[in-house]
């Protein structure tokens, strides 16, 4: 009898302990970054989108997903690879879920290994993101060693 309280009681605090950093990394993810959705393409018209922030680095764009508790991000974007296929706003039912945002899909390879993504963000997250993608230098003007 004794043995079953003692394993209650841990595991009552391995929940807790759990529950806890969900909710540690959920109010952490939500002040510092900045809210998308973001899915790996191709994909039918209105699966496979992630809830996430992003946090924006001077070389890469770290995406976290806010239902994992991964320590880093769960995927990263490296600047200089991140082109701009086309925008688009929400599509038949991803109007559902993305109402008032814009997406952007992106040119293959942004994360270095040849995945293709979408981004569904808000018009100011939007604006954000275009101004730090296109004040990064480009290719041409970095000198040769």
């Amino acid at each position: 009898m004794g043995g079953v309280l003692i394993a209650l009681g841990v595991a009552v605090i391995v929940g807790v302990l759990f529950f806890a950093l969900i909710a540690y990394r959920l109010t952490e993810l939500r002040r510092e970054g900045t809210s998308v959705l973001l899915r790996l393409v191709p994909a039918a018209a209105d699966e496979g989108w992630r809830h996430g922030t992003i946090a924006y680095g001077d070389n890469d764009l770290r995406f976290y997903r806010l239902s994992s508790l991964r320590p880093g991000p769960t995927v990263t974007l490296i600047r200089s690879a991140i082109e701009i296929q086309r925008r688009r706003g929400p599509e038949g039912t991803e109007d559902e879920i993305l109402a008032g945002m814009r997406i952007v899909e992106l040119e293959p390879g942004a994360d270095g290994i040849g995945g293709a993504f979408e981004l569904a963000m808000s018009a100011e997250a939007m604006t954000a993101f275009t101004s730090w993608l296109e004040s990064r230098q480009s290719a041409r003007s970095q000198r040769r060693r």
